[in-house]
C-alpha cells in the first residue's frame, strides 16, 4: 500500500479494531497507536520516498515473569509481551541490499551477497542484520532487499529488552515481506538469538526473544535447547484490576558481569556433581539428597541457588496454573515467593562486592511496605544485582505508590505497563 493510502486508511479507523486486539487496549489509545505509525510512515517516505508500497510491522519489549533464571538450566520460564514496543515500516528493494534506520540512529546497510560474520561488526545493529538474514537463508528461506524505519519505546536499559524486540521486529519483517508468514514465532525467535550470539557476539539465552515473539502471557520451556516449547496462558490482564509496574533503580550493571556469570556457572557446577551439564537434567530427589556433595564440591552459593532453580521451575508450573482458573490471588502470591526466592536462595539483589549499592533490595522492600496492606505483589525482575523491580499494584492506588517511589528513584523510574496480547505481527 502506498504511503499516502496507507496513513488515510489509518486516520480512517479501519485499523482500530486490529490495534485494539495487537496491543490489548481500547479505542483511544488505538488511534494514539495509529499516529504513531502515520508518523514513520511519513519518516519512511523522507528517507526512502514517497511512491514505495509500505507493509508495517511490529514487535513487542517483554518481561519475565517468573523463572527466574531457570533458562539457562533448561527450565521453565513465564513470560509476557508488553504494550511498549518497535514499529517498522518496511519495502522490498530489488537491488539486495538491506537499508535500515531507526530513529536516532545513522542508517545501518548490509549487502545480501555477503552474510558472514563480520567481526569488526560485533556489538553493533549491523551485525544483528547481517545475522538474521544469514540464517533466514540457512533455514533455506528466501530473503530479498529491502529498506525500513524503525522507531522503538523498548528504550535500552529498560529491562525490557530492547535489542529482542529489535531482531524479533526485523525476523517479523522479514517473514512477511518474502516467506508469506511461514516461518513460526519460535523460529523467528531462534534467528534472532543466533544473530545475538554469533554475529552480535552476545552469549544470550532464548528467553527474551521468544517472549517478544509469541507475546501474551507465555510459557516458554527450554528443556530442549534445539525444540523449546511454548504455550499461550490465556488470561486477559487488563481486566485483573492491577497494573503492572516497573521500577527503575538507576544502578549501573556496568561492573556487575562476574556477577552475572557467576549463576550459571555455580549451578552447572552443581549439576556437574551429578555428571550432568544443566540442572534440568538433574533428578530433583536426587539432588536433595546430594546437597552435602554438592556443598563440597561446588560450595554453598552453589547449593543454595540450586534449591531456587527446582523451587522456581516448579513455580512456573503453579503459576501458569493460577492464571489458567482466574485465580489472580494466588498468582500475586506465587509472584512474592519467587521474588523472596531470588533474594533468599538465588542472590541476586545486590552484589556482594558492592554491598553500599542495594537499590533493588530498597525497592523491594518500600514495595512490601506499600502493597502488603492492599495486596499487591513485586519480586526482583531479570538477571538483578541492579536495574529493575517488578510490581503488581491495584490500579485505585497507582498515583500515591508512583509517587512514593519516584521520590525515592526519581522522575519517571515508575513505569506503569499492560500485557500486549500479540507478539511479533504485520499490522499493515
Amino acid at each position: 500500500m502506498l504511503p499516502e493510502k496507507a496513513k488515510e486508511s489509518i486516520r480512517r479507523g479501519d485499523l482500530t479494531e486490529k490495534l485494539s486486539r495487537v496491543y490489548g487496549c481500547g479505542e483511544e489509545e488505538a488511534a494514539e497507536r495509529g499516529e504513531r505509525i502515520v508518523r514513520a510512515i511519513d519518516a519512511f517516505g523522507e528517507r526512502y520516498g514517497a511512491g514505495r508500497d509500505v507493509m508495517v510491522f511490529s514487535a513487542p519489549g517483554r518481561t519475565e515473569i517468573g523463572g527466574n533464571h531457570t533458562d539457562h538450566q533448561g527450565g521453565r520460564v513465564l513470560a509476557a509481551g508488553v504494550n511498549l514496543d518497535a514499529v517498522a515500516v518496511a519495502s522490498p528493494l530489488g537491488n539486495g541490499e538491506v537499508r535500515v534506520r531507526s530513529e536516532g540512529f545513522p542508517e545501518d546497510a548490509i549487502d545480501l551477497g555477503d552474510l558472514s560474520v563480520h567481526p569488526e561488526e560485533k556489538n553493533t545493529s549491523k551485525a544483528l542484520l547481517r545475522g538474521i538474514c544469514a540464517d533466514f537463508a540457512r533455514r533455506g528461506k528466501s530473503v530479498g532487499g529491502f529498506c525500513a524505519y524503525t522507531t522503538s519505546q523498548v528504550l535500552p536499559g529498560s529491562g525490557l529488552s530492547s535489542s529482542a524486540a529489535f531482531e524479533v521486529l526485523i525476523g517479523t519483517a522479514l517473514n512477511g515481506m518474502f516467506c508469506e508468514g511461514s516461518v513460526p514465532p519460535l523460529a523467528v525467535a531462534q534467528i534472532g538469538q543466533r544473530a545475538e550470539n554469533v554475529y552480535f557476539g552476545k552469549p544470550c539465552g532464548l528467553m527474551d526473544q521468544a517472549a517478544c515473539a509469541v507475546g501474551g502471557f507465555a510459557m516458554l520451556d527450554f528443556r530442549d535447547a534445539a525444540e523449546p516449547g511454548a504455550e499461550k496462558i490465556p488470561f486477559d490482564f487488563a481486566a485483573c484490576g492491577d497494573r503492572l509496574c516497573m521500577i527503575d533503580t538507576g544502578g549501573s550493571h556496568a561492573s556487575l558481569t562476574p556477577d552475572y556469570a557467576a549463576i550459571p556457572a555455580e549451578m552447572r557446577a552443581a549439576a556437574k556433581v551429578f555428571g550432568k551439564e544443566v540442572l534440568s537434567q538433574v533428578d530433583e530427589e536426587e539432588f536433595f539428597a546430594g546437597i552435602a556433595k554438592v556443598r563440597a564440591a561446588a560450595g554453598d552459593r552453589a547449593a543454595l541457588r540450586g534449591i531456587h532453580y527446582f523451587g522456581e521451575n516448579a513455580r512456573v508450573l503453579r503459576e501458569a496454573a493460577a492464571l489458567k482458573a482466574g485465580d489472580f490471588r494466588t498468582f500475586r502470591d506465587l509472584v512474592v515467593e519467587s521474588g523472596r526466592s531470588s533474594f533468599e536462595y538465588l542472590q541476586n539483589v545486590f552484589s556482594p562486592s558492592h554491598v553500599e549499592e542495594q537499590g533493588v533490595a530498597v525497592a523491594l522492600a518500600l514495595c512490601e511496605r506499600l502493597l502488603t496492606p492492599c495486596g499487591g505483589a513485586w519480586r526482583v525482575h531479570g538477571g538483578g544485582f541492579a536495574g529493575t523491580v517488578q510490581a503488581y499494584v491495584p490500579e485505585g492506588f497507582l498515583p500515591e505508590f508512583t509517587k512514593r517511589m519516584e521520590a525515592v528513584f526519581g522522575g519517571g523510574s515508575c513505569l506503569p505497563l499492560s500485557v500486549r496480547p500479540a507478539g511479533g505481527v504485520r499490522i499493515l
